[in-house]
């Protein structure tokens, strides 16, 4: 079944605000995305009403919708949601370790490793992708969900802090990444969450240099 106009909506503007072409803090009005798509304000009204649900947008009463924050303080809440949530998940995914995990941990690490010198954000799309695969492994659907947002988010800081895609390339990212495959492949959970926690810390240390303030992130 083909998606609604609603779902197609949202998509396109999931996207537009995940990428940084709609800035965080920016304000979106109903009427100006219906002339912009060309369609009825009803389909573009759900879509930023499922938008706002996601937590990508927030009611402006009278004024339209935000684009949700990118400040310190959004940072800091969605690294210490993961810092509580994902060594859990890796833990549980090393504990359950579903036949095809391994493989597809191998596939995405390969695959990052092939574009982490030349294509940051492709780099960033695919260590997404692994984390979000382990999440789902961890067999505990408001756990991978919690961390979609959460991933998301850091996918969308990645956009808008252009100095965090120099992180992509560097040998740590990579080298952290292999530490959390090993542990899972063993089924190694105390290691695999250890390894989280150690890749966790280099994300927060990568975001906290973007702000002015970098030692209150964490401290």
């Amino acid at each position: 079944m083909s998606p609604s106009l609603t779902d197609r909506l949202a998509l396109e503007l999931r996207s537009a605000i995940l990428t940084g072409v709609l800035a965080p803090g920016s304000i979106v009005v109903e009427h100006r995305l219906a002339q912009e798509y060309s369609v009825s304000k009803t389909p573009v009204r759900e879509a930023l009403r499922l938008l706002t649900s996601q937590g990508l947008l927030t009611v402006l009463p009278k004024k339209g919708y935000l684009v949700r924050t990118m400040g310190l303080n959004d940072v800091q809440e969605t690294l210490d949601l993961r810092m509580l949530l994902e060594p859990h998940a890796a833990a549980a995914a090393a504990g359950f370790l579903p036949q095809h995990l391994t493989a597809s941990l191998r596939q995405l690490l390969d695959a990052q490793a092939e574009v982490s010198s030349t294509d940051p954000l492709a780099a960033m799309n695919l260590a997404q992708d692994f984390h979000q695969a382990i999440a789902d492994a961890s067999r505990n659907t408001r756990l991978a969900e919690s961390l979609r947002h959460c991933f998301d988010e850091t996918a969308r800081a990645h956009h808008v802090l252009p100095g965090l895609q120099h992180y992509m390339g560097i040998p740590t990212e990579l080298a952290e990444h292999e530490a959390i495959y090993a542990a899972i492949s063993a089924s190694d959970a105390r290691a695999a969450a250890n390894a989280m926690r150690v890749h966790l810390r280099s994300i927060r240390a990568a975001m906290a240099q973007q702000f002015t303030d970098p030692g209150s992130l964490w401290a």
